[in-house]
Parts: structure tokens; sequence; C-alpha cells
């Protein structure tokens, strides 16, 4: 049975892919056949086989599971602002049926684990009147939270689990994304520990690279 994750942040620009990527090749390392899954993404290059996005392809690079691009990122937006405003600045309309039904499709694909990186924060809005969470909470498939060690983030983290958890949804673990460490950072990890009912699954610091991320998380606490 595919084992799902979604990988959220506290924001946008906290570090979702490095974590992500990391978890790929955390998983990939242990031997499992991982797929790492980008649904939205917005800020994408003109290829020759369509518009791709970097965060995507880093994803696919990890991933030992080899699918055509359009599966790995089905919504895939050439002005890197917010998706649903992206979409529509193209006569395009992101819908939660579309995103469902990729989801399923992947379900068919022969693997042990997806590794899904969202787009933004949290209450990412997709169109008009759904927000990306109320797609989440329809799938079977645990949240683990990217918290972004810097000025600002216990309200930001708390905040993030208070929405997941009135989304129906669950948090699996939550990885601290710290390249640059902050005053009191030993103190704000104790806060965050104590208050995220979740396992801290592992405090990435500036790495260059997935594979040197991986070696700072226990995935074993996902278990």
């Amino acid at each position: 049975m595919l084992r799902r994750f979604f990988i959220t942040g506290t924001d946008t620009d906290v570090g979702k892919t490095v974590a992500s990527t990391a978890l790929v090749n955390a998983f990939v390392t242990q031997g499992q056949r991982v797929i790492g899954h980008k649904p939205i993404s917005a800020g994408c290059e003109q290829s020759p086989e369509g518009l791709v996005n970097d965060d995507a392809l880093q994803l696919i690079a990890q991933s030992n599971v080899t699918m055509p691009y359009h599966l790995v990122n089905p919504i895939a937006l050439r002005e890197p602002i917010a998706p649903h405003i992206a979409a529509a600045q193209c006569h395009q309309t992101i819908t939660s049926a579309e995103l469902i039904a990729n989801y399923a499709q992947l379900d068919h694909i022969d693997a042990d684990v997806l590794i899904s990186e969202g787009a933004g924060g949290w209450c990412l809005p997709i169109n008009d009147s759904e927000l990306l969470p109320e797609v989440v909470s329809q799938l079977d498939i645990q949240v683990i939270l990217v918290v972004a060690m810097r000025l600002g983030c216990l309200n930001h983290a708390l905040l993030t689990q208070q929405a997941i958890e009135q989304s129906g949804c669950q948090i699996a673990g939550w990885i601290a994304n710290a390249p640059h460490p902050q005053l009191c950072m030993d103190e704000n990890l104790a806060t965050l520990t104590a208050r995220i009912d979740a396992p801290l699954l592992g405090i990435i610091p500036n790495v260059s690279n997935a594979k040197a991320a991986a070696q700072y998380l226990d995935i074993s606490l996902l278990d």
C-alpha cells in the first residue's frame, strides 16, 4: 500500500523543497520505491516538454520511480505568484477534482512512498471558492509540517498546526529548517517540540543537497 505524505510549510519560501527532496532521498536510501510529487507549481520555465518547475525537477531527480512529468506536476503555471491568480491570468481554473484525479492515478504506480510537496503555506487558495486543505482532507495522506526557524516561527507554526487539525488532517511529524540559526534557537525548538503534537523529524542546517539534508532526518519516527 502506498504511504502518502503531504509536505506543507508555515509560509512560502520556508524550505519545503529542501525538506521534501531530503525525505525522498531518505526513503530511497532505505530501499523504498519513492515518488516525488508537486501537484501545483507557480513559477515555471518553458521547455521542449512544456512548462516545468525547478522544485518538481529536484523531486524527480531524487525519486527512483520514473514517471512522465505531467503526473509529477499536473498543474504547472508560468508566473511565480499565487497559483489561483497565475491560473486566472492564463484563463485556467484549478479544480479539486483534477487534483484528486491525479492522486488517484498515482495510486496505480508501483511505489512504496509518495512525498507530495505543497505550494505556499497551508491555506492556499486553488480557485475562487476552494482551498488546498479541502483537497488534502479528502485524501488518505499524512501531513508533515516544515517550520522555518526564524523570528515569528512560533506563531506561524502553532497557527498552522491549528489550521491543519481543524481541516481534519493528521500531522505525522515536523521538520525544522534552520539554514541560518537565529537568536534563542534552542528555546524556540523546545517551545515547538512541547506544543506540536507530532515528532520532530530533524533539524536541517545550511546544506548543499538533498543527500546531505537527509542525514539530519529520522524517518523511523514516521512508522
